[in-house]
């Protein structure tokens, strides 16, 4: 069977992971946890990064950080994880659901100012498969309204908007280290990217339990004591392990990915430029990381076809999200704003084929002649 994922593996990872039990500090904000956060400060040129057990941890520190309160209305597409709609709900939020674009399908940039009410308080993008969202015209409707922007890059680390890295354009940022993630902190894991610098401190006590500790453990404050709302949004050291093998080869991963990318597309174009399906569009401003490659069918029963086909010959393929808006706790906690043209007939289409780190040259020559056959 060749998986639809297997999690990233460098070869140094046990070797770090040992040196993290060997340092007597597991929990979190040890050794390696500071050389991690240092490296995405460094590499996204962002103030402050904060490494959380998930990208939805990361999403609800997002959620207290900007005071959101029950009442509060968050904009956001209706295609995503229910992560990023959760972090809000949390907090008492209604959700109101934006449609898509069907060529990237992110968020439409255009449909977001028809859904600004006076009890708008924030704008959350979601970078789907690394792709960019329009972030010039999000971040200019976010200062003409007075809004925060949260990115939910967490399909992003490593790509970039006009040369600015996803998750540091916003003022805050949500990275993911899932195992089906490019990087991933031994299972799961997440970064909180704090881009507007009078955030931070108040970031650093919402992640250590509402508490000033980070303040303490730097020698500001003589003791710590309860400060704030917050939770326990701390990477374990040895998670952080982990995931520092894989940053080390992190351009590595990078060019691997975008490789069998590049094969996957050139192998399909001709099925394309037949019409007989869509492939991933990647906007002249976006330099994507290879997250996922995704193709569409005509409908959703040449797509269940397809995922059978493969099935059969031993390779798993799989679906995405079912949008949001349509799902029993979307009709609870949010709306959609306007028409869905795009949103559900474009998810019904989408099928996601096996890619990742240690996909080898054979196992994907496998997977384009099955698809090969199948579109033959």
């Amino acid at each position: 069977m060749i998986p639809f994922n297997a999690p990233p593996v460098t070869g140094s990872e046990a070797d770090y992971m040992h040196s993290a039990m060997a340092s007597g500090k597991l929990c979190g904000d040890g050794g390696f946890t500071r050389r991690v956060q240092q490296w995405f400060e460094q590499r996204c040129h962002v103030p402050k990064v904060l490494l959380t057990p998930s990208c939805t941890a990361s999403l609800e520190m997002a959620a207290l950080l900007i005071n959101i309160q029950p009442g509060d209305e968050v904009i956001m597409p209706s295609y995503t994880f229910v992560s990023t709609a959760n972090a809000f709900v949390l907090r008492g939020a209604k959700i109101i659901f934006v449609d898509i674009r069907p060529d990237t399908m992110n968020i439409n940039e255009t449909l977001i100012e028809t859904a600004i009410t006076e009890k708008t308080r924030a704008i959350v993008p979601v970078h789907y498969a690394g792709v960019a969202c329009d972030m010039d015209k999000i971040m200019a409707l976010a200062e003409k309204y007075k809004l925060y922007v949260i990115e939910d890059a967490a399909q992003g680390v490593m790509s970039y908007w006009k040369g600015r890295a996803l998750g540091s354009i916003g003022h805050i940022g949500c990275f993911s280290f899932h195992e089906t993630k490019n990087y991933t902190a031994g299972g799961e894991g997440g970064a909180t990217l704090i881009n507007d610098p009078t955030l931070i401190e108040r970031a650093e006590i919402i992640r250590e339990k509402g508490t000033n500790r980070s303040q303490f453990f730097r020698g500001q404050v003589d003791k710590y004591t309860w400060r704030d709302l917050g939770s326990s949004y701390l990477m374990s050291d040895l998670q952080a392990a982990y995931l520092w093998a894989q940053l080390e080869n992190a351009d590595q991963i990078n060019q691997r990915r975008l490789a069998l990318w590049q094969n996957y597309y050139q192998a399909l174009q001709p099925f394309a430029a037949q019409g007989r399906i869509t492939l991933p569009t990647i906007p002249t401003d976006c330099q994507h990381n290879a997250h996922m490659f995704y193709l569409k069918l005509r409908d959703q029963q040449d797509r269940d076809q397809l995922i059978t086909w493969l099935k059969e010959a031993e390779i798993l393929s799989v679906f995405h999200y079912i949008p949001l808006h349509s799902s029993p706790a979307g009709l609870q906690f949010g709306e959609f704003n306007g028409e869905d043209r795009y949103t559900t007939v474009e998810s019904e289409r989408l099928v996601r084929l096996p890619m990742y780190y240690n996909l080898t040259d054979n196992q994907q020559k496998i997977v384009i002649g099955s698809l090969l056959s199948f579109f033959s």
